[in-house]
Parts: C-alpha cells; structure tokens; sequence
C-alpha cells in the first residue's frame, strides 16, 4: 500500500510539472504555434529527422504572423522567438549585455578547439577571438589575402580547362564544385600551404575531404548536430563531439608541422596563419593549441557556408540568364577599366554583384535562425502590446531565413530582384530585417574574408563561362531532412560551357 501511494504521488507531481512546463506560455499570454508531438513537442519533427530544419522554422514562423513574438517549448523547456525588426535589434545590439551569448554551445572537454572559436565562446576567451579575426581581416590585410585567392581562381579555371578538353560542356553539381574553392582558398590563404581540392586522385588529407567529412549530411549527422543545436546538455551528457578525433588530430597536425616549418624559413609570409604566430608572439607566448583552434575555426566558418552562398548565387544566375548576362558585362567593364586584369581595387567596383549577392542570400540564406541566451533578467515589448520577462538561461531564436521572406518587409517576396539592392531602393529596407551575417557585436567576423572570396570567385568564373540548370535540378527546390542548413535533395546541378 505505502509502494502504491509514492508511485500515485510520483505520478501526481510529475503531472503536475509536465502541465506547468507546457502552460507556461499561456499563463504569460504569449501565442504558440500549434502543438506537435508530445514531450518533444515544437521541435519533435526535426529531431526525429522528419522534416527540414527550413521547412519546419518557416511553417512556425508563419503560424504566428499576426504577432510579435511567439513561445516554443523545446522539450520542456520554454524559448522565445522575436519576429519584429525591432524587437531583433534589442536582442541583437540595443540590449546585447543581456543577450551575449549565442545559444549554440560545444563542450570544451569534448572539442576543445572548437570551444575556442568566436561563434561558441563567452567572456574574455570570445574578446579575444574576435580581434584577432578582426585585425586578421582588416582592410589593409585583406589586399594580401587576396593574392592567395586569385592563385586559388587561376586553380579552378585550371580546372575546368581540363574538364572542357574534350567536350562542350560540363555538368557539375553546384555545392561539390565551389566546396574545392572555399576549401583551396582556405588552405593557400588561411593557412599557407597546399590544399589538394583540385586535384584528380587527392590525398587523404586533401582540405575538400576534410570539408566533405565534417559537413555532408547523414542521417546520423543530422540527429547529433539536432542534439548540438536544441539540446546541447544532453550532447554533452553524452559526450558527443562535433569534430571528429581525425578531423581534431589533422588540424594539430598540419599546426606543427606548419609552425616548424616557419621557425626555419625567413620568408616573409602575409596569410592569415602567421598573422595568428605573430599576435602569439607580441603577447609574449607562443600558445600552440590556440592557434590550432584558430586554423580550425577559419575552416569550418570559411568552407560551408560561403560554398553554400555560392551555390545559390549561381543557382540563381543559371535560373535567370538576363541577370547572369548583365554581372558578366559588369565584370568585363571593371576588369578592361583595371587595364584588364582583376585587381582587389576592381573588386570593389563590382556592384551589380553586391546586390545578386545580398539577393540570393535574401531568398536562400546559409543561415536559418540565430539562437541567443538571455544572461539578465530583462523584459521585451512588442509594438502589438505583447510583453514578456525573460529569465536568464532562456533561449531566444532570431528567425533569419523567414523574415527574409517576409511579405511584410520584402515585396514581392518570391521574386528575385537585385535591384532590391541599388542605391536608390535599398534605403526603403527596413533595418534588421536583412541578416545573413547577423548584426551587433556577435555579427560574423569574417563577413570581409568571405565576400572577398566570393566576389573573386564569381567574377573569375563568370568572366570565362556560361551557366544553364541542369535537368537533374528538380525544381522547386525541396530542402533535405538530413542537414540543418538548407541543402537541395537533389543538389543543384548545371551545365558549365566555355564562353
């Protein structure tokens, strides 16, 4: 008898809090989307790897869009996501001291290098992240940067000579293309050594490999990167790394042998790997480990997500040959008026690209959502009359890729239009509603570095080929389950010809 009472007690007080936990948005008066699955609840369909993170973000989005703001429960456990410029801008800049930390965390056990790098770091360890990438990528240092991407530029055109030797056109799936690109790039001018990506037989340590081996999606992947996104305790409960021991080993690897290398040659080296050397040594201490998670860093934010803005870039201009007509005639103009050869200078003169680039990245941007963490007790108004009082620890989400369809803010949402971007147009953007390198403080400090990369990219490709969809290109796009960016179930595939 006293076995059954503790177990109806044990029932009761679990009743008790599942009904507080999942009332705890409506007893603030917040409005939540329809209910999914129960315990996993909001986010149920993507951790059990049924739906697209896109898919299933926008849908909820969507479900609120007489709001301000809206509840999720993640579990049992409550987040909040802001879907009204101003209310982003709070989160992101106005009220940063309450809100500086990003929700997305690694263990420093179980990656260490990656806990170094600026996007998951807090306190003193992500000051000092940031303005080492910062002066990495100042200006004055990119101009030398450059000069490794270009020879990284002249790689590619190498090879699809090849690959157009003995026929008229070549068919390529878009993100495995320009993932050599940003893996190359990332090696000659981040780390001044070989990368491998183009080569017909790589070796094992090849940088293209190594990107293809931690970002391409899997079933697998896709269940433990949902663990590191939403439930990053039970990801270190479990001791899940994000990279790989190999990966881990690779980078500490080339480090050394880098670093020796360098200690024994009086050539003077203007990469961003011996920026990093340098900074060590003005501070008195040569710190290995740290510039290994450096190196790392630069990678893994410099791979992925800038192929993926290629990829849609391109995408776009195979979809829409008069656009891709009138940037080629822009780039032919800018490199004839740099006595015919692309120049850094000439980079900067090329603003019909600026805006196919803002364009693409409004219709299909790399990122789908910021998560940040409420540090202060704070409260949020919203201009509906909406108010809520966040308690430290509680998630807040920045819904990039679905404001960036907005009709509210964009017309014609579906429509791509560079000239949304032009001088005389882009003043009526409303601020914050635009974020593909997010805003305030924590906004992505390499956005220099991967614009740089871009624009080289797309300008010495453009230059010498045409682009056309392929039929393996199912149209519409339709976003795969398995990756928690936006990835094609079937890639995007083209034909590539020379001009």
């Amino acid at each position: 008898m006293a076995t059954l009472t503790l177990l109806l007690g044990a029932l009761v007080l679990l009743a008790i809090y599942v009904v507080k936990a999942f009332t705890f948005w409506q007893r603030r008066r917040i409005p939540i989307p329809e209910r999914c699955w129960p315990f996993l609840d909001h986010m149920g369909p993507v951790y059990m790897v049924a739906k697209s993170m896109i898919d299933h973000f926008e849908d909820l989005y969507n479900a609120c869009n007489k709001h301000s703001m809206f509840g999720l429960y993640n579990g049992f456990t409550p987040a909040l996501v802001v879907r009204e410029p101003q209310l982003i801008k709070t989160v992101l800049q106005s009220s940063f001291a309450n809100f500086h930390r990003n929700g997305f965390q690694v263990s420093p056990k179980e990656d260490p290098l990656l806990a170094m790098n600026p996007f998951f770091s807090v306190g003193e360890a992500w000051q000092h992240g940031r303005k080492r990438f910062t002066n990495a990528f100042s200006n004055a240092r990119l101009k030398y940067l450059y000069a490794a991407v270009a020879e990284v530029c002249k790689k590619q055109q190498a090879f699809l000579e090849k690959q157009l030797k003995s026929r008229d056109k070549y068919e390529v799936e878009l993100k495995h293309f320009f993932g050599r690109f940003t893996a190359e790039s990332v090696a000659n001018a981040g780390l001044g050594i070989e990368g491998y990506s183009y080569e017909d037989n790589p070796p094992p340590n090849a940088f293209h490999s190594i990107g293809l081996g931690i970002f391409d999606p899997s079933f697998f992947k896709a269940f433990v990167n949902n663990l590191f996104i939403y439930k990053p305790c039970v990801a270190r409960f479990f001791r899940i790394k994000f990279v790989e021991q190999k990966v881990d080993a690779f980078f500490r690897r080339i480090v050394r042998e880098n670093l020796e290398f360098r200690r024994n040659d009086s050539t003077s080296k203007q990469d961003f790997f011996q920026l990093m050397i340098d900074m060590e040594k003005s501070e008195g201490e040569m710190n290995e480990e740290r510039i290994v998670a450096h190196a790392l860093s630069l990678f893994i934010d410099g791979f992925e997500t800038t192929r993926l803005t290629l990829t849609f870039v391109c995408y776009h201009l195979a979809k829409y040959p008069e656009i891709q007509e009138k940037l080629r005639n822009e780039i032919r103009t800018t490199i004839a008026e740099h006595d015919g050869v692309l120049t850094f200078e000439a980079l900067k003169d090329l603003k019909y690209m600026d805006r196919v680039i803002n364009e693409s990245q409004r219709r299909h941007s790399a990122v789908i959502f910021l998560k940040k963490v409420c540090t202060n007790e704070c409260e949020l108004v919203g201009s509906d009359g909406l108010r809520v009082r966040l308690e430290p620890g509680m998630d807040v989400y920045v819904p990039v890729a679905p404001i960036h369809h907005d009709a509210e803010y964009w017309s014609n949402p579906e429509v791509f239009d560079p000239d949304r971007f032009s001088e005389e147009r882009k003043q009526d953007i409303q601020k914050m509603s635009f974020l593909p390198f997010g805003e305030g403080p924590r906004m992505c400090v390499g956005m220099k570095m991967a614009t740089l990369m871009m624009k080289s990219c797309l300008a010495a490709f453009l230059n010498n080929y045409e682009i056309k969809l392929s039929p393996k290109t199912a149209l519409p796009l339709k976003w795969s389950k398995y990756y928690f960016l936006p990835e094609p179930v079937t890639g995007i595939w083209v034909t590539v010809s020379k001009l």
